[in-house]
């Protein structure tokens, strides 16, 4: 197909930069960082949706490789600094392939050496404790974004998925988002209420990026973005990165899971239950209704959405590979973004929309992100404000 071959044309000179990444995480459930178990040097789709071959074949030239812990963690601090060791072991095995990256610069460095430059983000603001120094202790060790919440809510602010409590961000929160600002990390707006993306927007003086979301008005997912917040992206000058989870780009698998949750707590279970028994109920379930499935042209839809909305220099791609148990048919694991690259071009989508959608932006974002810190920080020294200060004032 003609146009699957100029979308690996155009990845050699523009590769895809990927927000989102869950591998150090799957690396920790499946075989508890033993690397020579699942050796990603060589083919592991039997466990894996990432490994450095695929990497290579989807045209992959910089990670952002997720530092998640659970919000439910005992020690999330030390739970993180146990996945930022994942991603530093792994750079340390493959340095032929991945480079360390902290800066855009060294993005650009990695593309021109021919490897895949490995950044780090950590997923939910639980990972730093309601500490500012323990913020800065993160971004120390590379952690180049926080994402503000996971699933729950964090004390300073709201999650998408959680029952509202902050009603946004608190002055906690607001400080958490200027320190992020100060220091250079991005400040990263996937998984939060909109309330907290829009109080985000009116604080940060940076860039903000959205990892790994899509949009709301495709799929009426409170995941995603929705068009107000799209709107505001081109004065901010942020990149939303939309992802490949069906649940949260086909509003049949949507509508589906809800469905499937219904069914386990109507049988006794909760709906993330593994066990066994749950299983059973779970899969008689699904023999009577098949799971939705979504393509490589469901993802597109959300593109030419945010497109419109938002425009080609605010966006970008966050696939959410292994932190999800299902993708697009297409996009199977990390060697399918050619395909979708091949489904834009025949939508009319030019070469040089997707060098920014692939590269270009991904990089700017985090370069605007330096310019803005060098800027605060001969302003304003380092914050040392706690919640417990902030918030009470806060009422």
């Amino acid at each position: 197909m003609a146009s699957l071959e100029s979308a690996r044309e155009l990845l050699r000179e523009f590769p895809v930069a990927d927000g989102h990444n869950d591998l150090p995480w799957a690396l920790r459930e499946q075989v508890r960082y033993d690397l020579d178990a699942r050796d990603v040097a060589a083919d592991q789709s039997a466990h894996l949706h990432t490994d450095i071959p695929r990497l290579r074949a989807g045209g992959v030239g910089a990670q952002y490789w997720s530092v998640y812990v659970r919000t439910d963690s005992p020690d999330p601090v030390a739970a993180t600094l146990e996945q930022i060791d994942c991603v530093r072991q792994l750079l340390d095995r493959h340095p032929g392939d991945l480079r360390p990256a902290l800066t855009a610069a060294d993005m650009e460095a990695a593309r021109g050496e021919g490897r895949i430059a490995s950044l780090m983000g950590a997923e939910g603001g639980h990972s730093i404790a309601n500490s500012l120094g323990t913020l800065r202790g993160l971004y120390g060790l590379g952690v180049r974004y926080l994402t503000l919440t996971h699933n729950d809510n964090v004390d300073w602010a709201d999650s998408a998925t959680d029952e509202p409590r902050a009603g946004g961000l608190t002055a906690f929160g607001r400080e958490v988002v200027r320190e992020m600002n100060r220091v250079g990390m991005l400040v990263d707006l996937s998984h939060v209420a909109a309330t907290t993306m829009r109080d985000a927007l009116d604080t940060s003086t940076a860039p903000v990026i959205f990892s790994h979301s899509s949009a709301r008005a495709v799929c009426d997912h409170p995941r995603n973005i929705p068009d107000d917040v799209l709107e505001r992206l081109p004065a901010n000058g942020g990149v939303a990165m939309v992802t490949f989870v069906p649940k949260f780009v086909l509003q049949a698998a949507v509508d589906w899971t809800a469905a499937a949750d219904e069914n386990m707590r109507a049988h006794g279970f909760h709906h993330l239950d593994t066990t066994a028994e749950a299983m059973k109920v779970h899969r008689a379930f699904e023999e009577r209704r098949p799971r939705p499935v979504a393509t490589v042209a469901t993802v597109a839809d959300h593109l030419d959405h945010m497109r419109e909305v938002a425009g080609v220099d605010h966006l970008g791609i966050g696939g959410d590979y292994d932190g999800t148990a299902f993708t697009p048919e297409g996009l199977d694991d990390v060697s399918g973004y050619p395909n979708l690259l091949a489904e834009l071009l025949e939508r009319g989508w030019s070469k040089a929309d997707l060098a920014k959608l692939t590269w270009k932006n991904a990089v700017r974002v985090l370069g605007a992100a330096e310019d803005v810190a060098r800027g605060l920080q001969a302003t304003r020294p380092a914050s040392n404000a706690t919640i417990e200060s902030l918030d009470a004032l806060d009422g």
